[in-house]
């Protein structure tokens, strides 16, 4: 299907504008946004991706809407894998709550030029060479094996980020508000903004080479995968405050993204021997194999996901690993004067580390066996105690 350039142009102006909104009015005066603004938001962007894929259904056909739909969840579903880098990278660097906002918002803005960039390349490698999707279908075949090898998760890829960029880009130790530069003896300075939204950036380019071959396994439509990767990106800032809490909770996450990847891979290496023109493979000539419909591809994808989601929340080792994680987090955040500054909200971090505490004192040992160093974790714990005494003890009356 050919889209009309003029539909092109009013589909980036709208993009251009929602993310000109995010900046104007959502992320220019820093805050810590509420649960209430944060599920309003996500509510809203991801009504709009629904009422895009409808729109799709009705002018371009069910093929066109059913290849958006395959699309945008499965890019949302890698967007919410990405958000638990985001989390590492952001703890790493101790970012203010009230400041991760913009944070993300860069983060999002550089993918999506970098994404709209491997788009557009590999539409065009598609288009003149259909060996690329044997290419594609390995890349996905390999990123589903890392996903599912012992020992792998996000924090080796967010420590790798972080790593990099504290080596090749030196900057103060504090944050001088959301500036990307201070005065550090009468010279001018990096601050930590800068190397956490370089950090963000780059983990963002990364992942896009996983996520492009991903979706143009499910359509080859240039128009479609741009829509579908921009919808998906669009509100993942305020989908990152609304669940930042539960991400632990999906403990079985990179395991059903695996099976996703792996499938997308097969489906793409089958429509690579369908299409082949390879002189080692059969000459040359196109193979007759069995080829994944796109509707086979939504429903395998949105079952293992519901699978995935349903298996990890009702497992009692996902919620152990959860309050583990919050405590821990909790604690690190109140004893961080820098990090929140609004009391109530330093109040409602206190109470949710005491209802973590308890829920741990209940845990039968071979969940407690999941808290790594436990010495320095109560440790931790204690003097986060000590320090609301004495926060009490300062603000009682004389």
């Amino acid at each position: 299907m050919q889209v009309p350039t003029h539909v092109w142009i009013l589909t980036v102006a709208a993009i251009l504008a929602l993310l000109a909104f995010d900046y104007l009015f959502h992320v220019r005066k820093a805050h810590s946004p509420k649960l209430k603004e944060s599920a309003t938001w996500s509510a809203i962007y991801v009504g709009l991706a629904l009422l895009f894929g409808l729109g799709a259904f009705v002018l371009g056909g069910t093929q066109l809407g059913t290849e958006y739909f395959a699309g945008y969840v499965t890019e949302k579903a890698l967007s919410v894998d990405n958000l638990f880098v985001f989390l590492i990278i952001m703890t790493s660097f101790r970012v203010p709550r009230a400041d991760q906002q913009k944070v993300l918002l860069f983060g999002i803005t550089v993918s999506m030029l970098a994404r709209t960039g491997l788009i557009f390349l590999g539409g065009a490698l598609i288009t003149s060479f259909a060996w690329v999707f044997y290419i594609f279908g390995l890349i996905l075949l390999i990123t589903a094996g890392n996903l599912l090898k012992p020992g792998s998760d996000d924090d080796d890829e967010g420590g790798a980020v972080v790593r990099l960029a504290k080596r090749f880009l030196p900057a103060s130790e504090h944050y001088d508000g959301d500036k990307l530069f201070t005065r550090r003896d009468g010279k001018r300075v990096l601050t930590p903004m800068l190397l956490v939204m370089v950090a963000i950036g780059g983990s963002d380019v990364l992942f896009a080479l996983d996520s492009i071959p991903a979706i143009f396994g499910l359509t080859q439509n240039v128009y479609v995968v741009f829509t579908a990767t921009a919808f998906s990106l669009m509100g993942l800032r305020q989908l990152f405050f609304l669940i930042d809490e539960l991400l632990d909770r999906l403990v079985y996450l990179s395991y059903g993204l695996a099976v996703i990847l792996g499938f997308i891979g097969v489906k793409l290496i089958l429509h690579a021997i369908h299409e082949n023109n390879l002189p080692f493979i059969n000459g040359g000539e196109p193979v007759s194999v069995v080829e994944i419909s796109t509707g086979l591809s939504l429903g395998v994808i949105l079952g293992v996901l519901l699978v995935t989601v349903v298996v990890s929340v009702l497992s009692p080792k996902g919620k152990a690993k959860t309050m583990i994680s919050g405590a821990k987090r909790h604690a690190t955040d109140y004893l961080d004067l820098d990090y929140e500054t609004d009391l109530s909200e330093r109040a409602r971090i206190f109470t949710k580390m005491i209802d973590e505490e308890a829920y741990l004192r209940s845990l039968p040992e071979k969940y407690r066996r999941l808290i790594r160093n436990e010495t320095d974790f109560m440790d931790l714990l204690r003097r986060a105690h000590a320090r609301h005494d004495e926060a009490l003890e300062r603000d009682a009356p004389s």
